[in-house]
């Protein structure tokens, strides 16, 4: 058996347990540094990290939701959801 080290993507430490599943089946980690959930391996395509920050950058540059949602290949809905739960208004 082969031991992965995992660390956070928020803080990058290594101080990371397991903390359940989510409903689709795939493992659910907890940072005992930051207190943040996260997974290592993502089903959809809107929810990984990244991907969020493309959808703020695409709209900071102009781009709307339509060829946002087109580009990353999510719906308008994870966009716009995405663009509302931002701290600082555009």
């Amino acid at each position: 058996m082969v031991n992965q080290a995992v660390r956070c993507i928020h803080c990058n430490s290594e101080n990371v347990v397991r903390n359940g599943k989510r409903p689709n089946g795939t493992q659910c980690l907890l940072c005992r540094e930051c207190k943040k959930a996260f997974q290592q391996n993502y089903v959809s395509n809107g929810a990984k990290p990244e991907t969020k920050d493309m959808i703020i950058k695409m709209a900071l540059n102009g781009s709307g939701i339509r060829d946002t949602s087109r580009v990353l290949g999510i719906s308008q809905g994870t966009v716009i959801t995405v663009l509302k739960k931002q701290k600082n208004p555009l």
